[in-house]
Formats: structure tokens, sequence, C-alpha cells
């Protein structure tokens, strides 16, 4: 196989399970806000349903690190492409299930018990893609483009986001009784076409270069091997990634919800405003990864969570002006540029802070165990904040700047990793100590 069709594959598969992957994550984070707090959690005051539909929504980053650990454990001793046919599969079949869920009127307690389960086996295989599908289009790159290559892969994130806000912009325009009924299954039934598409494209895939020539024997046991090689690097890469996690979770999935029931702007609106945004992050992120190729990993990162840590004060006010524009490009701001420079070379950077038989490992442990820590509760977090508070967003605000000072600090510790080999005996980026 000539190296431009491995690359070409490489960069297909990637991108379709990256795809389905946050298609699926938003749906879900969408449906929570809007949603699920009327058919699976009826009974309870608007608020408590809301905050026990984003504890569901919390439930399946409980499983991705339990996800990243096996997947990775497996990637690294087999190879990559054998754990991809298995997390595609689970990500987008447990939507698919979740989009023929009976509800709360029709089965009582059992219906967010269901939807909890099957939130808990999705976060499984979640927790193996990103590091297997970044992966993919990293180990096949060639010298000096990793950052191209690797913020292709990461174009399935906003392209999902567009899909899925999309999507449920458009059933959104069904009468009120309809949307309820059946309305909000439509675009999750839709994951099994996209299901279907990503193994077909998956099916034929090549391993990596790298995990095909690279000399260093496997790894028994890769978790063990990960954090006896790369113990600080585990701590920074999780720490680094905090930042992303959190704002994207404020932002959108508490976000949307806070705005349309205390700020009072349309929802439409709301998903307008992410459909352009990730428009945009799509239009930039490649240039992102070419930026990073070019300066180094650290200038871009930094910057990106300087922008969502400052501008995080003026988001909801912005919200609030009733100025839709205003409301528009605020999101764009900060999903597409903020959080953008951080998720556009964050599997670049990660990758190349690890060696390549503990590589997958790293990866999902540093990404999933991040999303935990951040990710998942922070829509319930920033819920419980904003009650506690007579619904004001200033404490959410302030919450947000003091995750992206951490993330600052760690990312300013890091290792520029830029110029570096994947196939170096210790890793691309050796920390103190090692050679």
């Amino acid at each position: 196989m000539s190296p431009a069709t491995r690359t070409r594959k490489a960069l297909t598969a990637a991108v379709s399970g990256s795809f389905l992957e946050w298609y699926d994550f938003n749906l879900f984070g969408i449906a929570a806000g809007l949603i699920f707090p009327r058919i699976f959690f009826p009974g309870a005051s608007p608020t408590a349903g809301l905050i026990e539909s984003f504890g569901a929504f919390a439930a399946g980053f409980v499983m991705r690190p339990v996800g990243a650990v096996f997947f990775g454990h497996f990637g690294d001793r087999l190879g990559r492409r054998r754990m991809l046919l298995v997390t595609v599969a689970i990500m987008g079949g447990c939507t698919f299930l979740i989009g023929l869920l009976p509800t709360y009127g029709a089965i009582g307690v059992m219906a967010p018990v269901l939807l909890v389960l099957l939130r808990l086996i999705q976060g499984f295989g979640i927790g193996g893609e990103f590091g297997g599908g970044a992966l993919v289009a990293l180990e096949n790159a060639p010298s000096g483009r990793r950052g191209v290559m690797g913020s292709v892969h990461q174009l399935g994130t906003p392209a999902g986001l567009l899909a899925a806000t999309g999507i449920f912009a458009l059933i959104q325009f069904l009468p009120e009784d309809q949307l309820m009924s059946w309305g909000w299954r439509v675009p999750f039934l839709l994951s099994g076409l996209f299901l279907l598409v990503a193994l077909y494209i998956r099916r034929a895939l090549p391993e990596t270069e790298a995990f095909s020539r690279d000399s260093q024997p496997v790894q028994r046991m890769p978790l063990f091997a990960l954090l006896r090689q790369h113990p600080r690097n585990v701590i920074l890469s999780v720490g680094a990634r905090l930042a992303d996690a959190v704002t994207y979770n404020v932002i959108n999935v508490f976000g949307i919800a806070f705005a349309t029931r205390h700020l009072g702007m349309d929802k439409q609106v709301m998903l307008t405003g992410f459909v352009i945004a990730a428009a945009v992050e799509i239009a930039i992120i490649p240039v992102i990864g070419a930026l990073s190729d070019r300066i180094g990993r650290r200038p871009v990162y930094a910057f990106g969570i300087v922008v969502c840590g400052v501008l995080g004060f003026g988001y909801f006010p912005a919200l609030a002006s009733g100025n839709t524009l205003l409301a528009w490009l605020a999101i764009v701001i900060m999903l597409a540029v903020g959080t953008g420079c951080m998720f556009a070379i964050q599997g670049t950077l990660f990758a190349e802070m690890f060696s390549t038989h503990t590589r997958y490992t790293g990866m999902g442990v540093a990404y999933q165990a991040s999303a935990l820590i951040g990710g998942g509760p922070t829509p319930a977090i920033a819920a419980g904040l904003a009650a506690v508070f007579l619904q004001s967003y200033w404490p959410v605000a302030i919450y947000l700047a003091a995750v992206c000072g951490i993330s600052l600090i760690c990312i300013l510790l890091a290792r520029e990793t830029y110029q570096s080999s994947l196939t170096d005996e210790h890793g691309a980026v050796a920390e103190p100590g090692r050679k």
C-alpha cells in the first residue's frame, strides 16, 4: 500500500470514529438539557429534574477511564485497528438503543435506569475511541506534519457537533407533543446509519506504521509501564485538558439549558449559534494544527486556555444582552477559537508525550480522566452553583476561570514536543532523568 493511500485510509477511519463519538456526545448533552428532564425525570421541580438529567449525562464519564485502560491495554499490545472496530460499535449501538427507550410515563423508574445503563456502556466505548482514533492519524503522519494530521482527525468533533445540533434544531419545529413523543428519537436512531458507515470504512484499516516498525518490546501491562515511565506527563496532560472539558460543558450542555430557562433566550437561537461555531471550527482547525507544526504545541494550546478563561466572564452577559449577533459571536469565539486551539492539537500533543507501547493507554487515561474530573460533573456543578446564587452566572464564570488557571500552569510546565520523534525509545518527550 502506497504511503498516500495509507494516509488517506487512516484519516478517513479516524475522522469517521471521531464524528460518531462527538455526534453521540453532543446529542446526549443537548437532550439532557432540553428533553430528558421532562420524559425521563418528571415529577420533581424543573431544577431538580435538570440536575438529575445532567447526572445521567455525567454517568457516562464514570466508565470512560475504565474503557481507556481496557482498550489502551489491548491497543498497545495487539495494535490499534482491532480496538477501533469494537469502540465504534459500542458507541453507535448505545446511541441507537437510547432512541428506542420507553419513557418514564411508559415504564416508570426503569426508564431512567435503562438510560443510565446505556450511558455507562456508551462511556466505556468512548473511553477507547479517542486514543485509537488519534493514533491512526498520527502514527501514519509524514515527518513535520503531525499537527496537521492530528487536527484533521479532530475535525470529527465540530462535524459531530454540527450534525447533532443541526438535526436537533430541525426537530424543534415539530409540535411540542410530537417532539416529546417521537421527534426526539430521530437524531438518536440516525446514529445507527452513521455506525454502519464507520464500520464499513474501518473494516480494511491497516495497522499504523509507527506501531508496526517500533523495535521496543511490547509491555505486558501498559498501564503500569505508563505510570512508571511517564508519571509527570500523565498528570500534566490530565490537567492541561481540564480547561477544554470544562469550557465545552459550561458553554454548551449547561449553557443551552441556562440561557433558555433563565436568560430568556430562544433555544433555536442557541442551537443556531452552535451550528455556526461548529462550521467556523471546521474551517480553522487545520490552520491551528499547521500553526502548531511551525511554532510548537504549547503556545497555541496556552492561547486557547487564556481565551476561555477570560471570555468566560463575558459569555453569559453576551447571551443575556438579547442581541442575537453578540450571542453568536461569543459562542463562536469560545468554541471555535478558545476550545479549538486546545482540541485541534490535543491528540498530537498527548501522543508525543508517551512511548509507542504506552501511547494508546496514556492518551486514553489523560483524555478520559480529565473528562471524568472536569467534563462529566461540570453541567451539574454549574447548575448547582447557579441555583445556590439565585441563578447568577458569575459563580459559573469564576469556576471556569479557576479551572483554566490550573490548565495553564500544567501546559507551561510541560515540555515542547513538536520537533520530537514518535519512535524514541522512551517516547517523544523524555522526562527529567530519562534519555
